[in-house]
């Protein structure tokens, strides 16, 4: 059967389509926050099959498998990557108002002209097909992304890492331009101090000193900001349950540390304590070298302890939290700006409840010194999909200016993600349309364009400066 995606997919009147085609369809790709291995890309990495650039490290595609009842042999177990893809192929019809299900077919049309709905009758001759036209210059991992005018990415790379194929890539002047991005979520991760000594000690090897005390730790992290710096580093990102903000010096971390150092355990407050103050410290580092900073926050990770024993971590056991955000989000943020140094920022919300909370603390910090200095980012992991997209784009438009949002990004780690800003830009235009059709709006193409073009590539352009 033909797939349902056509190329008027989720436009719903005409002054959409003309939006669509018009002004996003042919912007090149900022993809500012994504999982991306520098290592494929430096290497322009060629997949054997389909399974391996699609469903390898895809935790959207395991949870929708173990809720059909796959057995995990056929998930991350030691099955055979075409009877992965053939287990794959058995649940994408059951997939139905799920995301992926558009995406699965998207993906299949846009990288491979593959006009079918997926399923078992067809999957053993998808799977040769796309798995042959995987061994294609154009279908290696720098083909992929050219494909999809791929402009720039930003990786996510822990603090020690040597960076060796972000500089790589420089090297050889590939297209796209990749840059690191700064994830430091392992040096205020205090709660296991043996996991904490661990990086502690990879730190020390890092920078080539030892870090004996809190003051060596801040030296230490201080000198891997200026080393992502030097290799392109424009971003840092976070992710955490929540921000933590104390008024009162109630702890001090040079002695936090130092219990640390001698493998005790710190009580909760002492841990959050910990956190706050490192992060603050991070906070004015990045504003110091004109970076902008990322806070991906209200997740509860590695909910199910005895999968995590046998499968680790980032495998498709952790949810939406419901956390106090407000209160300590703007005590973090006021302690920066009380000083004036607080960077670009981007707020990730995962709790739908909470999109008028982030929404509206963003305008607090907007000072008019850069157009959209606080961005209520865009929807992010269980949200990025219609109407997760919608309800952030509707929140953002009530509570702030949709016309200064940098748009979406993949936050992905499959180099066949690409597409989920064609979702995007075309629910973007699509909502607009709406209003439009609506007499909400005025049926003014050539402005409105603009706009849909300014969030779809112009502002993030424009806001990180890369």
């Amino acid at each position: 059967m033909k797939t349902f995606i056509s190329d008027d997919f989720l436009l719903q009147n005409q002054f959409a389509i003309s939006l669509y085609h018009g002004y996003a369809k042919e912007l090149p790709i900022i993809d500012y926050h994504n999982h991306l291995s520098p290592n494929e890309i430096a290497h322009n990495r060629v997949f054997e099959n389909i399974s391996q650039v699609w469903l390898a490290g895809d935790h959207y595609k395991w949870r929708a498998m173990r809720a059909l009842g796959i057995d995990e042999e056929y998930i991350t177990g030691k099955a055979s990557d075409k009877e992965k893809f053939l287990k794959w192929a058995e649940t994408v019809p059951y997939t139905v108002r799920n995301p992926l299900y558009h995406w699965t077919h998207l993906e299949l049309q846009r990288y491979f002209g593959i006009d079918e709905l997926l399923s078992t009758t067809n999957a053993e001759l998808i799977y040769d097909i796309s798995s042959k036209k995987l061994q294609e210059t154009t279908h290696h991992t720098l083909g992929l992304l050219q494909q999809k005018k791929v402009e720039f990415l930003c990786t996510t790379d822990d603090p020690t890492d040597s960076l060796e194929y972000h500089k790589s890539i420089q090297e050889q002047g590939i297209s796209p331009k990749v840059f690191p991005t700064f994830r430091p979520d392992k040096a205020f991760a205090v709660e296991d101090t043996e996991s904490y000594l661990r990086f502690v000690e990879k730190l020390e090897t890092a920078v080539g000193n030892r870090i004996n005390s809190y003051d060596d730790l801040l030296s230490a992290l201080e000198n891997r900001i200026d080393y992502f710096h030097e290799a392109g580093g424009r971003l840092a990102d976070h992710g955490l349950e929540q921000l933590y903000y104390f008024e009162k010096e109630e702890y001090n971390c040079k002695k936090l540390f130092v219990k640390l150092k001698d493998g005790k355990s710190l009580s909760a407050n002492e841990v959050h304590f910990f956190k706050s103050k490192t992060l603050l410290f991070l906070a004015r580092q990045y504003y110091k070298q004109g970076w902008t900073q990322q806070f991906h926050l209200g997740a509860i990770r590695n909910n199910n302890t005895r999968l995590l024993r046998s499968l680790g971590p980032d495998t498709g056991f952790d949810s939406m939290g419901d956390f106090s955000q407000a209160r300590a989000l703007s005590g973090f943020l006021n302690d920066l700006d009380s000083t004036n140094e607080l960077a670009k920022t981007v707020l990730y919300n995962l709790n739908p409840s909470d999109n008028e909370v982030f929404a509206t603390m963003a305008g607090n910090f907007n000072d008019g010194t850069i157009k959209g200095k606080v961005q209520f980012g865009s929807a992010w992991w269980f949200l990025d999909q219609k109407d997760g997209m919608e309800k952030q784009l509707n929140t953002l438009s009530n509570m702030g200016l949709l016309s200064c949002f940098v748009g979406m990004l993949t936050d992905s780690r499959s180099f066949l993600s690409f597409p989920r800003h064609e979702y995007f830009r075309r629910i973007l235009c699509n909502l607009i349309g709406k209003d439009v059709e609506n007499g909400e709006l005025p049926q003014d193409e050539k402005w409105l364009g603009k706009i849909v073009s300014d969030i779809c590539y112009n502002n993030a352009k424009e806001y990180f400066g890369i």
